[in-house]
């Protein structure tokens, strides 16, 4: 998936969207007409020229209305249209009515079968729009099939049919676009769970709407530009001590890995030192292959005086011992990255999740939908159905910084705030990823950055290391954890702006 936008750009639930509609609807002209007219160019780029056939389907809604918009635009550039429309005229809404009957006057017709033996140049979904609350049944279900089985470019307007517009849910079944211009504001069903299957490239059109001044947006997009902002250029009289230290506490039998995994991914994001603190008693205290790692026993990190952020949960394993440790952790004064284990001992116990609400420095939480089922006592299926109100929950609920994991990952504040990842690949369903992702906040936590900027950053560093490193041909079957790690370090060094070459 593609999305035409940049950080920061506003994202809203269909309540909000709602609400922005009521308040421009007085506009001329009418924000129906411009979206048609906004899609239809769309459209027109997307066939590539005059002339060839488009089969636009228009559903019982404001979204039908929009799809007569665009034939008749189209129309009039001399594209042969064809309308499927299949609904009750009398119960169309009186914009769509206006819509439709432009759409006659201009010589428009409909069919309500879609015609046979016809090879289409594109194909325009207008079936249904935000706010779809049930599966898709009968003579709809029907039509979106067959736009999937045609073959041909699909353009969806505002949200492919199907798709839940605030969770991103196939309800049922869902169109899969070529494309999607959608209106007003990015929805987060476009960016999260099913949606980045369905969208295509993902067009915003804002209709000329100042939607910050009609309603202020709680949800925004990460984008790359969030790179800018994580770090700044190093002086050339520094050390390391200026770019901080972490320690990070995990790597039981069995799991040493993951903690090791978790420290490269500090060291080479900018971490001055690392110290590594392992439960295994019998592992070898050095990394071979990154030497540069100071590895400790869990012990010895605990009496480190000169750390700056802490680390704790990959491999760190659910043993008294690993409690222990996690329990010192939450005591801490010092910024925390939870992650893996660590998250699964909180949710075992209330009495670490009142620990954790109680932490006066930042707390940040890595879950994945499983581990975030946990922390809410409810299950992994109803975590994905909302996924969005799941992460805000938890922010609230402990009193911390989350992200939760997943296709379209989704970051939240404990004031409420959110935000929607745009970098990223099926790659990264991959052992090891979320270790990495642990180093990488933690790293940019030890260099300055606020809890807020260092987990936007490193959730979208993450992904769009493991993009570019696919591009170079590593993927994305087979990616590994570990090859994300040094496309990471190029990214930042890149965004930083970092170029000491004479």
């Amino acid at each position: 998936m593609t999305v035409h936008a940049v950080h920061g750009t506003p994202v809203y639930l269909t309540a909000d969207v709602r609400a922005i509609e009521a308040k421009a609807a007085p506009i001329t002209p009418p924000l129906m007409e411009r979206a048609g007219l906004a899609a239809a160019e769309v459209a027109r780029d997307m066939s590539g020229g005059t002339g060839k056939p488009v089969l636009v389907f228009a559903g019982p809604g404001n979204n039908g209305g929009d799809a007569f918009v665009v034939a008749r635009h189209l129309k009039q550039w001399y594209f042969n249209v064809t309308v499927v429309f299949a609904a009750d005229e009398k119960k169309l809404s009186a914009d769509a009515k206006a819509a439709l009957g432009a759409w006659r006057k201009a010589g428009g017709a409909m069919t309500q079968a879609l015609p046979v033996s016809q090879r289409w140049g594109l194909v325009v979904d207008g079936i249904f729009g935000i706010g779809l609350e049930r599966d898709v049944s009968g003579r709809h279900a029907e039509w979106i099939n067959i736009i999937n089985r045609l073959g041909a470019p699909v353009l969806a307007l505002d949200v492919p049919s199907g798709l839940h517009s605030d969770t991103g849910r196939a309800m049922g079944c869902a169109v899969r676009a070529t494309h999607t211009v959608t209106f007003i504001a990015l929805k987060p069903g476009l960016l999260t769970l099913d949606g980045p299957d369905h969208c295509g490239e993902v067009h915003l059109r804002d209709l000329g709407l100042d939607t910050q001044k009609l309603r202020p947006a709680q949800g925004h997009l990460i984008g790359r530009e969030v790179l800018a902002g994580a770090l700044k250029p190093r002086l050339l009289n520094s050390h390391k001590g200026d770019y901080g230290s972490v320690g990070i506490i995990g790597g039981d039998h069995g799991m040493v890995g993951a903690a090791l995994l978790a420290a490269r991914a500090a060291l080479k994001s900018g971490t001055g030192r690392v110290y590594v603190g392992l439960l295994a008693r019998d592992a070898p205290l050095l990394d071979a292959e990154q030497p540069e790692l100071m590895v400790r026993n869990a012990d010895e990190v605990l009496k480190l005086v000169n750390l700056t952020c802490l680390a704790v949960g990959p491999g760190l394993g659910q043993t008294p011992d690993a409690a222990f440790y996690l329990g010192w952790a939450l005591e801490s004064p010092l910024p925390l990255v939870l992650d893996a284990d660590g998250l699964n001992l909180v949710a075992a116990d209330a009495g670490l999740v009142g620990r954790l609400k109680k932490r006066t420095a930042a707390t940040l939480l890595t879950p994945h939908p499983a581990e975030a089922a946990r922390l809410l006592a409810t299950t992994t299926g109803e975590v994905q159905n909302d996924r969005l109100g799941a992460t805000i929950a938890l922010a609230r609920n402990l009193n911390s910084f989350i992200v939760l994991k997943g296709a379209g990952s989704i970051c939240a504040a404990p004031d409420g705030t959110w935000h929607i990842n745009t970098s990223g690949n099926p790659g990264m369903a991959s052992a090891g990823m979320g270790d990495v992702l642990t180093g990488m906040v933690a790293a940019l936590l030890s260099q300055g950055a606020t809890p807020r900027t260092a987990l936007l950053a490193a959730v979208y560093l993450h992904g769009a290391a493991a993009d570019r490193a696919v591009a170079g041909g590593a993927g994305p079957v087979g990616l590994t954890a570990s090859e994300t790690i040094d496309a990471a370090r190029v990214l930042l060094n890149q965004s930083v702006g970092q170029d000491l070459a004479p």
